[in-house]
């Protein structure tokens, strides 16, 4: 292993990864963005024009513009599974490399899921809320009357990490569990017992839960919009924990307003963080969550560690953990 002492990491935010922070700081010269909110994009641009790695989140872009002014910069860590915020091609014809954190954060992001499912199935939350505004005045279960989640159809579309993750769970409630992916996955159906169905129409038709679990792409971005909902069931619910963009959110308002859908559960919106007056707030039906499915203290210290060691090995020549375009060594 190289010595990388003098080689410079900027860190997008100091608070969500101190101990990673802690071990980039005694191997390499790390300079670390102290704000809680976003570095701004000056910023972003003109510290990409110094440093030789970069440790990013989600809503930093890494694109042509700011690859293009960065000679030195040598690794992208992405603290995240998903890739939407960086242009991952460009990155490799810079001869950037790219690396995400994978195998860490699926099982905390798979009980996440459920707890929105219960949330919104049962009037949990619903109940909360009514509880605070001073609305609950007597023994009355009726205004609270949920859908049981137990013995009911659960349709994963994406049936990755994460997905099979929450498909296990699915086993506890004995759910029966179908699913879409772009990879059809025989293993998963002979050990958890799901069903394969050959198209994102038949998932929808048939589930009493549908929950999205597939990365932000340009194949994806409205994913489900007013043609998709019409095809789930009135007494259905969508949980969506991917991104926000992957939903229409005004056919969503919609489907979810109109009864065409019995409700929706969110960890992601469109525009994140969700504007006060969004239309989505208003619905009883709707559970949102501020983008925190992997949040758990377990699993971001994990994710930041992993990061840290992906900084490290692309900087000294060594072994990168999840580099997603090993190919960009060559090109650089």
């Amino acid at each position: 292993m190289s010595e990388i002492s003098d080689k410079k990491v900027f860190v997008t935010r100091e608070h969500i990864i101190t101990d990673a922070i802690a071990h980039l700081e005694q191997v390499l010269d790390v300079e670390v963005w102290k704000e809680r909110s976003a570095p701004p994009r000056e910023v972003m641009l003109q510290k990409a024009r110094e440093s030789d790695g970069m440790i990013t989140e989600i809503t930093d872009i890494v694109d042509k513009e700011l690859l293009d002014q960065a000679p030195n910069l040598k690794v992208v860590a992405n603290r995240a599974v998903g890739m939407d915020n960086i242009d991952i091609g460009e990155a490799t014809k810079h001869g950037v490399l790219v690396s995400n954190t994978p195998g860490v954060l699926h099982e905390s992001c798979a009980d996440f899921t459920f707890g929105l499912m219960l949330s919104v199935a049962r009037n949990i939350t619903y109940g909360d809320r009514q509880i605070h505004a001073g609305e609950w005045k007597m023994f009355d279960q009726i205004p609270y009357l949920g859908t049981d989640v137990h013995g009911a159809t659960l349709g994963i579309i994406g049936l990755g990490l994460i997905g099979t993750a929450v498909a296990r769970r699915a086993g506890a409630f004995d759910m029966r569990v179908i699913y879409y992916s772009r990879t059809r996955k025989p293993e998963v159906e002979e050990q958890l017992g799901v069903e394969w169905r050959p198209d994102i129409d038949a998932v929808l038709r048939e589930s009493d839960f549908v929950s999205l679990h597939v990365p932000l792409t340009a194949e994806t971005e409205r994913l489900i919009g007013a043609r998709e909902l019409e095809l789930m069931q009135p007494h259905s619910f969508l949980i969506n924990t991917t991104r926000g963009p992957t939903v229409d959110p005004a056919a969503l308002y919609d489907a979810a307003s109109k009864g065409k859908i019995a409700g929706a559960a969110l960890d992601v919106t469109d525009p994140e963080p969700i504007p006060f007056d969004d239309p989505l707030l208003t619905l009883p039906n709707v559970v949102i969550s501020p983008h925190i499915s992997s949040a758990s203290s377990s699993t971001i210290r994990k994710m930041g560690m992993l990061t840290a060691e992906n900084v490290i090995g692309a900087l000294s020549g060594g072994e990168m953990p999840s580099c997603v375009n090993p190919e960009a060594a060559r090109e650089s």
